[in-house]
């Protein structure tokens, strides 16, 4: 589990994404002993620290930009770009506005002093004790600069995380990093929560994009639906139904829910300053509040189900649900999500073509406690308009859980069984024995 804070460094604006030193902390925020405090609480508690880096400008009230514009022969000349090209501003500020000065990040000297040195930006508050950086319009940074600034990271701190927001295509970028906050991803489920795309088809972008980059890459990244740029979520959907709706989803598709804070309580707010407004403390904690208890079955959920934070994602086909297993090495920690983006109640039979989900298991919801039971590889519940089922293996003795006794990752599992038969690994087995390992790869491709 992480905090992620939003920046936190001196700055002249109540957002303070106009950064005037890096180096110290915002006195409207606390002090570095808070921050020390806050750092350690968390450690206590297993969760880690993420900051928020605002490297591809600054504000010009920074000392950086001021020495700049004082003297044409400083060294900090060299990390903005300066000169009448850029008009009556005389610099090149971000998105034309004249209070953030964009920084030329191809000096060397720049780089160091932001994250190559020991004693750069990324450095030294990664050796003050936060966990990784979350880094701000990281598209406008550059793939090649952010995988310099994350190898950088790494070797400040082992482990370290570095992440970035990202609203393209998440392709190339969730490699330069080591995760994206996935604008792509928020933007596929709002889609199909609103039925602007069709669940099946939503399914298909997901699955494409695993295809396109990799497993590993969608699970490393954060998936995104509301932050201080987007409205929130009550204001987007005043129906609490496809709320719940939409951050069910955050919480079953590949990649980390990033929760902003307040949605949780329902927090109102279209646009700046609203969506940016203090946190409603008071509502905290209150067993009246829907979406506050439906988040927090929707957390334990998630941390009780390890293919909701591991498993591989495969597509269910379907008329109209958006339907999909998590899977990991284990077959009693199989998923299976069939979520109903329509107006009306979807009642088909599904597919499931996991080879080793045995006729008359038993599967029940995570989140209603509903049960239907596997004939044929083939799944049927109905699905209530705008919600989705959460199928989970129930843990049954006798028959029903007795014959998978021979199947890998069953609590009923005997012992003597090899995991290198499972997954239809039993061919290559059966290849490599009978005919050596010189055979193998011709005969499983005559196979495929």
């Amino acid at each position: 589990d992480i905090l992620y804070l939003q920046p936190i460094f001196e700055a002249y604006s109540v957002h303070k994404y106009d950064t005037t030193d890096y180096f110290k902390i915002d006195p409207g925020y606390g002090t570095l002993e808070d921050f020390t405090e806050l750092k350690d609480a968390l450690h206590k508690r297993g969760m880690q620290l993420v900051l928020d880096g605002v490297f591809n400008h600054i504000g010009i009230r920074s000392h950086w930009f001021e020495e700049a514009m004082r003297n044409a022969s400083s060294e900090q000349r060299n990390w903005f770009f300066i000169g009448p090209e850029y008009g009556s501003l005389g610099y090149k500020a971000w998105q034309g506005g004249g209070t953030l000065a964009e920084l030329r990040l191809e000096d060397v000297e720049l780089q160091k002093r932001i994250w190559n040195d020991t004693d750069s930006v990324v450095g030294t508050w990664l050796h003050n004790g936060a966990d990784g950086w979350r880094l701000d319009v990281a598209t406008e940074i550059g793939r090649e600069y952010l995988e310099d600034l994350k190898k950088a990271a790494h070797h400040h701190q082992y482990g370290s995380l570095v992440v970035g927001e990202v609203s393209a295509y998440p392709r190339w970028w969730s490699e330069a990093m080591d995760g994206v906050l996935s604008f792509w991803m928020g933007w596929i489920i709002k889609s199909v929560v609103t039925g602007e795309m069709g669940g099946v088809f939503g399914g298909m972008q997901i699955q494409e994009l695993i295809y396109k980059s990799s497993m590993e890459q969608m699970l490393r990244s954060w998936v995104v639906l509301s932050n201080h740029d987007l409205p929130r979520l009550t204001t987007v959907y005043p129906d609490i139904a496809l709320r719940k709706f939409a951050v069910t989803l955050q919480f079953v598709v590949p990649g980390n829910p990033c929760i902003y804070y307040g949605e949780e309580i329902g927090m109102e707010g279209a646009t700046d300053p609203y969506n940016r407004a203090p946190m409603e403390w008071e509502k905290v904690g209150q067993p009246d509040n829907e979406m506050y208890t439906h988040t927090i079955s929707l957390v334990r959920m998630r941390r009780y189900h390890r293919a909701l934070r591991v498993g591989d994602f495969f597509q269910l086909m379907s008329f109209g649900l958006l339907a999909f297993i998590r899977r990991t090495d284990r077959i009693d920690e199989l998923v299976v999500v069939l979520a109903n983006p329509t107006a009306t109640e979807v009642n088909e039979r599904v597919n499931i073509p996991v080879e080793d989900i045995l006729e008359f298991t038993q599967f029940r919801d995570v989140l209603t406690g509903d049960t239907c039971r596997v004939h044929g590889a083939t799944m049927q519940i109905a699905v209530p308009p705008h919600s989705a089922r959460i199928m989970t293996m129930v843990h049954e003795l006798g028959p029903n859980g007795d014959q998978y006794k021979r199947i890998w990752g069953h609590w009923e599992t005997f012992d003597t069984v090899r995991p290198s038969f499972s997954l239809g690994n039993s061919i290559h087995a059966t290849i490599k024995d009978s005919r050596g390992a010189s055979h193998y790869d011709d005969e499983l491709q005559e196979l495929r």
